[in-house]
């Protein structure tokens, strides 16, 4: 009773452990030292302003983003949000004066505005501002906007100075990590299909089959962390000395992309010939052997990516075991019909165009294997 009790507590646990990283950590530490400065200088600047030096440490927050370019994009959104709020709060009182109607119009105006997406994540500045500055502010909208604008314009550019001084986030070396993970994931996808193969058939491993949209997922992970570590080194002081060539990253992952699509197919292929869905096609015995060799060479291909001649080596053995199962394919095309050699085809191309993807990266000549037989011809 007792361990049924904690196993939710603990898998909790397991949860925030894994959330709170060592830059998450820093970022939130960031966060606290650049709001306890705003906090402190925000009384001594001149005139209306230090009337208001609550605003000092909100401006700190909303420019506390993980990359220093997330950072200064976040903080002149905005302030164009503020800008636009306080001039559609003074529209109202220099065109009317503020009741509920006219606060209503500004305030949907606003909402209107931030729809549009212009203003980034804290676009809802704007109909809050306007709602500020005439509810606040009142009959001193404008030192109120003054004031305000002043205290955020402050907490700004001490969360940008805060995020730039103390070790600014540049997040290079997590691109490797990310390509790594999804060339085992793949690798591992096709090694149980290989093993899926020579069972007995139907094949009692059945995971492959369902685990199509989760390489998708994989794929959009990697890419948004690419994406990330472009982001990280924009304006970043680190950059000057942690360089790294990303443009061959996105190669990388292109072609990585390009193996998911096909890994797909011949999965969906593979699942046609085994239960029919999701549609129903014939995967004769005595081919399956070699299909099995051949997707456990690429699987071998993808874990040795990167390792220099091993990568050359197991794209050689790769070609080979493909190159192997289209002689057999052509050997057998006379004695069997082509619906029934048409699983193992559609297979078989699919695995010369993921070959294809990656050539790029080897010295590799190019092969018959590479070169794909036109469909009902195998």
């Amino acid at each position: 009773m007792t361990g049924i009790t904690l196993a939710p507590v603990k898998r909790t646990a397991w949860r925030l452990k894994s959330q709170i990283t060592r830059s998450r950590m820093l970022q939130s530490a960031k966060a606290a030292v650049a709001v306890g400065i705003a906090w402190t200088v925000a009384p001594y600047l001149p005139g209306v302003a230090d009337d208001y030096p609550y605003y000092a440490p909100l401006g700190a927050l909303v420019s506390m983003y993980p990359t220093l370019m997330g950072s200064l994009r976040n903080a002149l959104q905005t302030l164009g949000s503020l800008a636009v709020g306080i001039l559609l709060a003074a529209a109202v009182i220099v065109l009317s004066e503020p009741n509920v109607a006219t606060i209503s119009l500004a305030v949907g105006l606003g909402a209107l505005i931030a729809a549009t997406g212009w203003f980034g994540a804290n676009r809802e500045f704007i109909p809050v501002t306007a709602l500020f500055v005439l509810i606040v502010g009142g009959p001193n909208a404008d030192a109120y906007s003054i004031g305000y604008l002043e205290q955020i314009s402050l907490g700004i550019v001490i969360g940008l100075l805060v995020n730039m001084l103390i070790f600014p986030a540049l997040s290079l070396d997590a691109v490797d990590r990310h390509l790594s993970n999804y060339r085992v994931v793949l690798a591992d996808h096709l090694s149980e299909i290989a093993e899926a193969l020579v069972e007995s058939w139907p094949p009692e491993q059945d995971g492959w089959a369902s685990r199509n949209d989760a390489l998708v997922g994989v794929s959009r992970d990697v890419r948004a962390a690419l994406r990330h570590a472009d982001d990280s080194r924009k304006v970043n002081p680190r950059a000057i000395t942690h360089r790294r060539d990303l443009s061959a990253d996105f190669e990388d992952l292109a072609a990585l992309e390009t193996v998911t699509f096909h890994v797909r197919d011949l999965t969906d292929v593979l699942a046609g010939a085994v239960w029919g869905t999701p549609f129903e096609v014939e995967l004769r015995p005595e081919l399956r052997p070699s299909l099995s060799l051949a997707l456990d060479a690429v699987a071998v291909m993808l874990r040795d990516w990167g390792q220099g001649a091993m990568e050359l080596t197991a794209y050689s053995a790769a070609v080979d075991k493909a190159a192997a199962l289209m002689t057999e394919l052509d050997e057998r095309r006379d004695s069997a019909p082509v619906t029934a050699m048409g699983a193992a085809t559609a297979i078989a191309m699919d695995i010369a165009r993921i070959l294809a993807a990656v050539r790029p990266r080897s010295d590799v000549p190019p092969t018959r294997a590479a070169s794909a037989p036109e469909p009902g011809t195998g």
